[in-house]
């Protein structure tokens, strides 16, 4: 019919570096997961997650897996977004959360929350967070045997700017801040790790409201 207007196919174009799906298999890279791990979480083939990080390779001109691991930027959109690192003197607030391994994550959360009557925040699969006096206690689930480590977080109010002086300071990250949830009220919470000279696991974490559109 003359004067019909067509419709363009393929995916919906995005005004960002990269697409949704694209930045979520970043962030679970950064975050150390693996292929196969990425993809139980998300509900998507092994084949899917390394489709995506074709594409993002090929955007960011990045050749591995270890340079995207240091890589830093923030999505459009994000609560991070439009926020400038603060200059200033570095200040490392209270420890935020504490993690630990368990074997079964529904016996972890009867013990923690009806025996020691911890109060409970959110399960996320195999992931439930507990209220400790303030502090969050992190319970994941491990195939393996649990050890006998402890992962300490330290809220920071700006974690970008607690990046960059940290690494300023010699510090070496595993990797860049990375968003590793949006909550259901849009509050996003990043983390970035490194290791203490015994080689145990630190990271700086920070909590951001939704951000308010303009």
């Amino acid at each position: 019919m003359i004067g019909r207007m067509t419709r363009s196919r393929g995916r919906p174009h995005h005004d960002d570096i990269l697409t949704p799906a694209e930045w979520r298999t970043v962030h679970a890279v950064q975050h150390g997961m693996s292929n196969r791990t990425i993809a139980a979480r998300r509900g998507i083939s092994v084949n899917a997650v390394k489709y995506h990080l074709r594409n993002v390779f090929a955007k960011l001109g990045i050749g591995d897996r270890g340079r995207l691991k240091r890589w830093f930027d923030v999505p459009k959109g994000s609560a991070l977004a439009g926020e400038r690192a603060m200059k200033g003197t570095l200040e490392l607030g209270a420890i935020g959360q504490i993690s630990r391994s368990v074997r079964d994550i529904d016996e972890a959360k009867r013990f923690y929350g009806d025996v020691l009557g911890l109060r409970h925040l959110y399960t996320f699969g195999k992931l439930a967070f507990f209220d400790c006096g303030g502090t969050r206690l992190f319970l994941t689930q491990e195939s393996a045997t649990p050890g006998p480590e402890s992962v300490l977080y330290l809220r920071v109010p700006d974690i970008q700017h607690a990046y960059h002086e940290l690494c300023a300071r010699g510090v070496a990250f595993e990797g860049a801040p990375h968003m590793i949830h949006r909550h259901a009220d849009g509050i996003e919470e990043w983390m970035a790790f490194f290791k203490d000279p015994e080689g145990r696991l630190l990271a700086i974490m920070a909590q951001l409201p939704q951000r308010q559109s303009s």
